[in-house]
């Protein structure tokens, strides 16, 4: 059975948008037309993957894997039985419709809502209640009006503001009683009510340690664990995974948390996250933070993750430990370094 991947980075924008004809910012576009051959690490050898440019991805997916592997690239959809992009938006559908794709293997109105629903922030604030053990933290409010949002800074001194639907590292605002009062974000807060209906707001945090866990649903109400993903973040945004397996990295967390409650908190999560119908991958981010509390539910990211590409790449060795980055220079490139 042949699927067709797509990398569609500016998914969780477009879902922002919730705009069937949405153009990506230039930056969106750049990305997926450098690393769409990303797909080609996962998928089959009777797959293809739907790409800007054939010859570009070829170069590109042959310099990161340094042997010859065999992968089909296309830079129109071909006949398939399944699609498999990135994430599921109205952007994409209408791209693939225009394309001439087979309308059955798209989603419908009904399944781009409930997708488009399931990654509004709120689904993580309502699965953060069940994880919480005396070893957790981790609350968010849903906010409409400013007085909320006072309330929570008066109560805990520094809080974030977050938007429902944003991508990585953007749609954040950081509040402090001492340095950075509500009155100067009032603006950016009462313009993103007026665009998606609240703002997320959430205690601040001392963080001293990102990861995530990778899971994937089958639409019939299971989820299946993938592994570990520790990732690196500056203000917010990705830069880069650690590549190595699942017992390096279980031995890695454990330098700053008991590794158990790891085990404790996947299961909660395949036992209380309720997606419904919704099939493909998806993450969850969480933190460590400085007094060794667990937040076990940063943010849900339903759709495929960098977290997901990371174990595409996990070594075979318990002993070899590299860095994957994406970096930027006249294109962006995925580096693979040993640690």
């Amino acid at each position: 059975m042949a699927t067709l991947h797509i990398f569609n980075p500016e998914h969780d924008i477009a879902l922002a948008s919730d705009l069937a004809n949405f153009t990506a910012p230039h930056a969106g576009r750049q990305l997926r037309a450098d690393l769409g051959f990303l797909p080609a690490l996962w998928a089959k050898e009777d797959d293809a993957i739907y790409v800007d440019h054939v010859e570009y991805a070829q170069k590109a997916f042959r310099r990161v894997m340094r042997k010859p592997v065999q992968r089909t690239f296309v830079a129109s959809p071909t006949k398939v039985d399944d699609i498999s992009p990135w994430g599921w938006d109205k952007a994409l559908r209408a791209e693939l419709k225009r394309k001439g794709c087979d309308a059955s293997l798209l989603p419908t109105d009904d399944q781009l809502a409930h997708i488009r629903q399931l990654s509004h922030r709120r689904t993580a604030a309502r699965l953060l209640p069940l994880l919480q053990t005396d070893y957790t933290v981790g609350e968010a409010y849903e906010c409409r009006e400013a007085t909320e949002v006072e309330e929570l800074l008066a109560r805990y001194g520094q809080v974030v503001m977050k938007a429902p639907w944003s991508s990585s590292g953007r749609g954040l605002r950081f509040l402090s009683k001492e340095r950075t009062p509500f009155s100067l974000q009032a603006g950016w807060f009462r313009n993103l009510v007026e665009r998606q209906g609240c703002v997320m707001v959430e205690p601040y945090y001392n963080k001293v340690k990102d990861f995530g866990m990778e899971f994937s649903a089958d639409g019939e109400g299971h989820i299946s664990y993938e592994g570990l993903s520790l990732f690196h973040t500056q203000n917010g945004a990705y830069v880069g995974n650690i590549l190595a397996t699942e017992r390096a990295n279980r031995e890695m967390v454990s330098r700053y948390i008991p590794v158990v409650w790891l085990d404790e908190i996947k299961q909660k999560i395949i036992s209380n996250l309720d997606l419904g119908t919704y099939s493909g991958p998806f993450g969850l981010d969480m933190m460590i933070i400085k007094d060794g509390f667990l937040h076990p539910c940063v943010e849900i990211n339903l759709r495929r993750t960098m977290g997901h590409v990371a174990l595409s790449l996990t070594p075979d060795d318990d002993e070899v430990v590299k860095v994957m980055r994406i970096e930027l220079t006249d294109h962006y490139k995925l580096k693979i370094n040993k640690l």
